[in-house]
């Protein structure tokens, strides 16, 4: 055991992820994706257009980042190279269409998660930690209401180990007296115990396969959590 883990000690600060932690988000990427599929159905089988969406995503992360409008114009660019000449202006629409759902979607926070941030909130500093669009994610912030619950908003491009290294410095807390919550073993559980905090992963139903790692299991500082609910609980074991 690490030395600085060998006294109980509770957090100070806790981040929280936002997208498929505290609201729905990958069920409508999954509705948009089967909308491509359908689109595509005269050209292509479903797994190969699949696939080709998934790469082209992947490579286009570097020029993008995340969110809805990474996704439309990868939709755009996957369907001109399995189109060609076919790709007409009506396919362009709804793909578009697609796009803009993604965009306008109504925020619908998972069961009890209000009254768990409120809770939290009394205990611990929370930090929401996000990555994406910095207007989507704003406005999703805002439509959800839980804005006034965190002391600190970081909407970034990536996370990784230096993105909670840094934040963690600039709170003010040392890595061992923090935490991270969210769906994301890449991105929310893997970089922030590189980075020496804690993290709790509470494991979301569709799982986006650019974020799919191994689970940390028997690592001393990690816990996984069936629902958000159970967050609280957790700090208790650590403190």
């Amino acid at each position: 055991m690490h030395a600085a883990y060998t006294a109980a000690m509770p957090l100070e600060l806790l981040c929280v992820d936002a997208d498929d932690t505290l609201w729905h988000n990958m069920r409508h990427f999954d509705a948009a994706e089967r909308a491509f599929l359908t689109l595509m159905e005269p050209f292509v089988e479903a797994g190969v257009a699949r696939e080709r969406l998934e790469a082209v995503g992947t490579a286009n992360l570097k020029l993008y980042g995340y969110g809805a409008k990474s996704f439309t114009l990868s939709m755009i660019e996957t369907a001109g190279l399995l189109c060609g000449q076919a790709l007409s202006p009506s396919m362009l629409a709804s793909m578009l269409e697609a796009g803009r759902a993604l965009c306008a979607h109504p925020v619908e926070l998972f069961d009890g998660v209000q009254e768990t941030l409120a809770g939290l909130s009394e205990r611990v500093r929370l930090v929401l930690v996000t990555k994406g669009d910095l207007l989507h994610q704003e406005s999703k912030l805002a439509a959800s209401g839980l804005g006034e619950l965190f002391e600190s908003v970081e909407i970034v491009s990536d996370k990784t180990a230096q993105t909670f290294a840094r934040l963690f410095e600039r709170h003010g807390v040392d890595p061992s007296r923090a935490g991270m919550v969210g769906d994301s073993l890449r991105s929310d559980i893997a970089p922030a115990l590189a980075a020496g905090g804690w993290a709790a992963h509470v494991p979301h139903a569709i799982t986006w396969i650019h974020e799919r790692a191994q689970e940390p299991s028997g690592h001393q500082r990690y816990a996984r959590l069936e629902r958000f609910q159970d967050v609280p609980a957790w700090l208790d074991q650590i403190a």
